[in-house]
C-alpha cells in the first residue's frame, strides 16, 4: 500500500552551522529550512484532525485569530509561511509545528480576556517556530537515537488518538513533545518583544502567565491536559516576563493596546454557546462510561442549544453506533458530514456503521475517506476485513500491516490478522529453528514466535556428510503459541564422520 502521508523523518548524514534568526546564536543544524517547511506542511492537516478538526461554526473567529497572528508574525525575525487555525477542541491549548503552522483551541480562546493576551499566546508560538525549537527537538533525536524522530506516540485528546498510523504519527509526537526550560523562556522573552512591536500592551504577557499559574495551582479540570503539558507555567516565568516588560518600558510606544472590547466582541458567539459545549463534554464522558442513554440526553441538549455544530451530530452517531442502531448512527453521521465534510471521525463512524449494515461499497468509501484525512488502525483494520472477505488477501495484508504500527489492542489484532495471512507465504519469519547436535543426532529447537497456534509445521534438514547429500523433512502436527520444542532429524553422526554442511529450514506452516 502507498503511504497516506510521506514521512519526513529522514536520517541525516551531515550537519551544518547556522545562525538562529531569533537569538542570533550559532547552532549546529541537522534539519534544513526546506525540511522544516515540508514537515510542517505535511503534518498540519493530520495534526488538526487528531486534535478535533477545525472549528467551523463561527469561521469569522478563525479569520480574527489569523489577523492577530499575522500581525505578530510579520514583525518576527524569520519569514515563514505562517498559518493560524482554531481547533474544535475544548482543552485549553496552542501549538506550533516547524515551518510556522500554528493552532489554538477554542477552549483556550474562551479563557482569555483580551486581544493582547491572544497576541501573547500566538507570539509565543511564533517564536517556537521562528527559533526552530521543534526542529531542534528533532535534532536531539538524531544525536540521541541515531534517527531523526521516533514516531510511536499517539496524539492526545482524540478518541482514536492512540491508533494513528503511518506518517501522521510524526506530527503527533511533535505535538506531545515538551519544550525545555530554555525554549520556553526564549519564547516568552522574544514573544513579548514581538507583541509589543505589533502594537500590543506587553503587560498582557504577565497577566497571561499569572492566570496560567493560578489555574495550575487550582488544578482546574482540563488545564493540566492542555498548555501545562507542553508549556508548564511557573512563578519563574511570571518574574521573567515582568523583568522583560520593565526593560522594554522606556522604549514602548504610547499607542499600545489591550484590545479588550474588540476581543470580547469577537469571542462573544463562542462564549454564548459554552453551555452547549459543556453538555457535549458531559455526553462524551457519559458515553465513555457506557451510560449511553444519559449521554444521548446530554448530546440532545447540546444540539438544541447549538444546532450548527457538527461535532454534536458526530457524537450522537457514535452513541447510536455503540447501541447497535446503525441506521440511526448513519443518519447523524450524515448530518455531521453535511456540516463539515473534512473531519475524519464522521467518515470513520459512518464506514463502521455501513460495515455492520452490510453495505460494503459505502463502507469502503467512507473508511477510505477517513484514512485520507487521518489514517487510523480502526479504519485500516476495517478495510483489511473488507478486502479479506472479498478474497483480496494482498490488499488485506497491506491494510493490516499499516495498522500493526498502532498500539493497544487494535495494533495487536492487526498483527495477528497479518500473521495469519503471511504465515503460509513466509513460514520462516514466524517459526524459528536452531540446529543442535544432541547425543550424536542432528536436532533442531523449533519456536513458534507468534501469538497464535500453528499446525503442520514442516522442518527440512539438509546435511552434506562423508560426501553424501542427505535430506529429510519432519512434520510437526501442532505448535502452540510461543511454544518451544526440540525435534530430531534421525541423522546420527560419530566423531569420525566428516560433516561438511548443515541446513535446517522451515518449509511449511499453516494455521489450525
Amino acid at each position: 500500500m502507498r503511504p497516506f502521508f510521506a514521512i519526513s523523518a529522514i536520517i541525516l548524514l551531515s550537519a551544518g552551522c547556522a545562525v538562529n534568526p531569533v537569538t542570533g546564536k550559532n547552532e549546529i543544524s541537522f534539519v534544513s529550512e526546506s525540511q522544516e517547511l515540508q514537515l510542517g506542511s505535511e503534518q498540519y492537516l493530520p495534526s488538526q484532525q487528531s486534535q478535533g478538526g477545525l472549528y467551523q461554526v463561527n469561521k469569522p473567529l478563525t479569520d480574527y485569530v489569523t489577523e492577530v497572528g499575522q500581525r505578530v508574525a510579520v514583525v518576527s525575525d524569520r519569514n515563514l509561511p505562517y498559518e493560524f487555525v482554531v481547533l474544535n477542541n475544548g482543552v485549553p491549548n496552542a501549538w506550533a509545528l516547524p515551518g510556522g503552522k500554528i493552532a489554538v483551541n477554542r477552549g483556550l480562546l474562551v479563557a482569555l480576556d483580551n486581544e493582547a493576551e491572544l497576541a501573547a499566546v500566538l507570539g509565543h508560538e511564533v517564536v517556537h517556530a521562528a527559533a526552530r525549537h521543534g526542529a531542534k527537538s528533532m535534532e536531539r533525536g538524531v544525536l540521541l537515537q541515531g534517527v531523526l524522530l521516533a514516531t510511536s506516540i499517539g496524539a492526545s485528546n482524540s478518541e482514536y488518538g492512540n491508533y494513528i498510523v503511518g506518517g501522521a504519527q510524526l506530527g503527533t509526537q511533535l505535538l506531545t513533545q515538551k519544550y525545555g526550560r530554555t525554549a520556553e523562556l526564549e519564547s516568552d522573552y522574544y514573544g513579548i518583544q514581538y507583541m509589543a512591536e505589533a502594537g500590543y500592551d506587553p503587560q498582557a504577557a504577565i497577566t497571561l502567565q499569572e492566570k496560567f499559574v493560578k489555574f495550575s495551582e487550582g488544578h482546574e479540570q482540563g488545564w493540566l491536559d492542555g498548555l501545562f503539558a507542553s508549556h508548564p507555567p511557573s512563578a519563574e516565568r511570571v518574574a521573567k516576563n515582568e523583568a522583560t516588560v520593565a526593560a522594554l518600558a522606556p522604549n514602548l510606544r504610547a499607542d499600545l493596546t489591550l484590545g479588550t472590547a474588540r476581543y470580547q466582541s469577537k469571542i462573544a458567539y463562542l462564549k454564548s454557546h459554552q453551555d452547549a459545549y459543556t453538555a457535549f463534554d458531559q455526553a462524551n464522558t457519559l458515553a465513555s462510561s457506557n451510560e449511553l442513554e444519559s449521554a444521548l440526553a446530554a448530546i440532545n441538549r447540546a444540539i438544541s442549544r447549538e444546532p450548527r455544530e457538527p461535532r454534536f451530530y458526530g457524537l450522537k452517531g457514535d452513541i447510536y453506533l455503540e447501541q447497535g442502531d446503525y441506521s440511526q448512527a448513519n443518519r447523524y453521521y450524515a448530518e455531521a458530514i453535511k456540516r463539515d465534510e473534512a473531519y475524519y471521525e464522521y467518515h470513520l463512524g459512518r464506514g463502521l456503521a455501513y460495515t455492520r449494515l452490510g453495505n460494503r461499497e459505502q463502507a469502503r468509501k467512507n473508511l477510505t475517506r477517513s484514512n485520507e484525512l487521518l489514517p487510523t488502525a480502526v479504519a485500516m483494520n476495517a478495510l483489511g476485513e473488507l478486502s479479506l472477505s472479498d478474497g483480496d488477501t494482498q490488499s488485506a495484508k497491506g491494510y493490516f500491516q499499516t495498522a500493526m504500527s498502532a498500539g493497544g489492542t487494535l495494533g495487536q489484532a492487526a498483527s495477528i490478522a497479518f500473521t495469519k495471512l503471511d504465515l503460509a507465504e513466509n513460514p520462516s519469519k514466524y517459526i524459528g529453528v536452531e540446529p543442535r547436535l544432541l547425543e550424536g543426532e542432528l536436532t533442531a529447537i523449533v519456536t513458534n514466535q507468534t501469538p497464535i497456534p500453528v499446525s503442520q509445521v514442516d522442518i527440512t534438514f539438509s546435511v552434506t556428510a562423508n560426501g553424501d547429500r542427505l535430506q529429510r523433512t519432519i512434520s510437526l502436527t501442532e505448535l502452540a503459541a510461543g511454544q518451544r520444542l526440540t525435534t530430531g532429524s534421525g541423522f546420527r553422526f560419530s566423531d569420525t564422520d566428516q560433516v561438511e554442511s548443515i541446513s535446517v529450514t522451515v518449509t511449511r506452516a499453516s494455521l489450525q
